[in-house]
This record gives structure tokens, sequence and C-alpha cells, in this order.
């Protein structure tokens, strides 16, 4: 019985885990591990639960890299997909 509650005490505890701000060398390394360049992985200090990904048009293996960090780290991944700009 005692394991029992210990486990659901754990549990609960895991699942209120909360979001940090993640340096922008740490966010930079991320990028760098997915095959994304430098500045294309950020977060915001007023809602440092969103990991942000700027990226024109990211590979479904970039994008499942990055999701699979967020993930990991409590945060949720907010898809920003630049354009490459007006044709001339």
């Amino acid at each position: 019985m005692k394991r029992l509650v210990g486990a659901a005490s754990m549990l609960l505890l895991s699942a209120c885990a909360t979001a940090q701000m993640h340096s922008e060398d740490q966010l930079n390394l991320v990028a760098q591990g997915c095959g994304l360049s430098f500045g294309e992985v950020m977060q915001d200090a007023s809602e440092k639960r969103l990991l942000f990904l700027m990226h024109a048009e990211p590979s479904r293996a970039e994008r499942a890299c990055i999701y699979h960090w967020a993930h990991r780290n409590h945060l949720r991944l907010v898809l920003i997909n630049l354009a490459n700009g007006p044709a001339s």
C-alpha cells in the first residue's frame, strides 16, 4: 500500500512540472542538434511555456526533433512558418 501511495505522489508531482526559461546558448544547441540554424528556436520570457520554431518550411524530421525536446522540457511547440519573401 505504501508503494502505491508513493507512486501516486510521484505521478502527481511530475504533472506539476513548470516550464523554465532556457538560455539562448541552450536553445541554439538544440536547434543545431535538430539541423536548424542559430536563432530559429526561441522562448519569450512573458510566456515561457511556449517554444517557438521560426523556420521556412521545416521538414518533418526537424519538427519532430524540436517537438520531442519541447515535450521533454514541459514546453508547447509553436511553429512559425516564415515566408521566403515576395517573388520578383
